[in-house]
Order: structure tokens, then sequence, then C-alpha cells
């Protein structure tokens, strides 16, 4: 069914998967680290800190994407970079949505052994390099299902992607928004096509996720 539709729908889930891993991967390079942060350091502000990300783990897509957008759009501060309508524009309101809930989920998975860990740290008299290190190293099965999970999120949202990307076909149109498009128009076997494919990937996450907080807990 897929290589009866033309290129279109291959196109399709290739701009989704590209956007998905640069998203995902730049929420985890900045959201890992912060997590270990809140959970190994104590400082002024940390419960305030903490109140704004949880605040941000609720933001709603689109309200996301309309930031995005304003920064981005033509009279906006950074609208001399001419990203609006681009995948790399789309990336950066994805880690607008993921970066907070990687965040917290690495704060709650560290917590966990957090306390040994940091009393490894000192009686090995680790500086804050070190210590983010043992962290990340001591919980890298649970904080791969972390970056699953991440993943899952980025790869099924739709509200900020349509606002900053414009839904363009063959540049910037990803599974959801084409599913959403396909629907309006009553072209149902596009949509169900690129849904069937959306879904084995979603399951296959987290099938994947699943396996690797089992393999952590035992």
């Amino acid at each position: 069914m897929l290589l009866s539709m033309d290129g279109e729908i291959l196109q399709i889930i290739g701009v989704t998967l590209r956007m998905s891993f640069f998203s995902t991967t730049i929420s985890c390079l900045i959201g890992m680290p912060l997590g270990v942060i809140m959970t190994s350091s104590s400082f002024r502000g940390k419960r305030t800190i903490r109140k704004i990300i949880n605040t941000l783990m609720g933001l709603p897509p689109v309200v996301a994407g309309l930031i995005v957008y304003l920064l981005f759009t033509k009279y906006g501060p950074l609208g001399s970079f001419g990203m609006l309508f681009t995948v790399e524009v789309m990336v950066v309101a994805q880690c607008l949505l993921i970066t907070p809930v990687v965040i917290s989920l690495t704060s709650g998975v560290c917590s966990v052994n957090g306390k040994s860990l940091l009393e490894t740290a000192k009686g090995l008299s680790f500086g804050k390099i070190k210590t983010m290190r043992l962290f990340l190293s001591q919980n890298r099965i649970a904080l791969s299902s972390v970056m699953l999970t991440a993943f899952g999120r980025s790869i099924a949202e739709v509200g900020a992607v349509s606002i900053v990307g414009g839904n363009i076909q063959w540049k910037t149109r990803v599974m959801t928004t084409a599913i959403m498009l396909e629907t309006n128009k009553g072209n149902f076997e596009f949509a169900l096509a690129l849904g069937i494919v959306l879904l084995i990937i979603s399951f296959a996450v987290n099938i994947l996720a699943s396996l690797l907080t089992r393999e952590g807990e035992e």
C-alpha cells in the first residue's frame, strides 16, 4: 500500500524521523544534565525552578508553536535567520516542548539512587563534572527509557510543528500534520497508511522503553 502511493509518503516519514531524532537528541543533551543538577545540587531558587519546569511540562503545543513563530517571524527578534517554515524551526519548537519533560524525568530517575551516588562522589572527591558523569553512567538504562519517551512525544506532536512548519508539501509535512490534512480532504487511504506507520513506530518505541525500564529494575 505504501509503495503504490508514490514517494510522498516515504518523504513524509523521512522528515518526521529526522525532526524527531534531532529534537530528541538536543532535548536530551540539554535536559539530562539539568535533570542531574536538579537532583545532585542544592541552590537558591531550586524549588521555584522546579515549579517552572513542571509548568512547562504542561505547555500546550499550540502555545509553544506560537512563541517560536513570533520569535522567528520576519519581524521577530530571530527573523533574520530565515528559519520559519523549515524543519530546523520545527526542531526548535519540539525542543521547547520536550526539554522540560526530559529534565523532570531525569531528575526523577536520578533521585532513586541519588543519595548513595552523592555519598560515593563525595568520598571520591569528585567535582561537579565527574559527579554528573557518575549519575548519568549509573542510570544509563533508565535514561535510555527517558530518551525513548521523549522521542515518542516528539513523533506524535502536531500543534507546534503545524504552526511553525506550515505543513508544506515536500518540505515540512510530517506524519501527524499530513494525517490531519488528508483526513480533512477525505483522502482516508493516504491518512490511514500514515496512521498505521505512526502507530507501528510508536508501538515499537513504547515496547523498547518498557524493556529498558524492566531491565533497569532487575
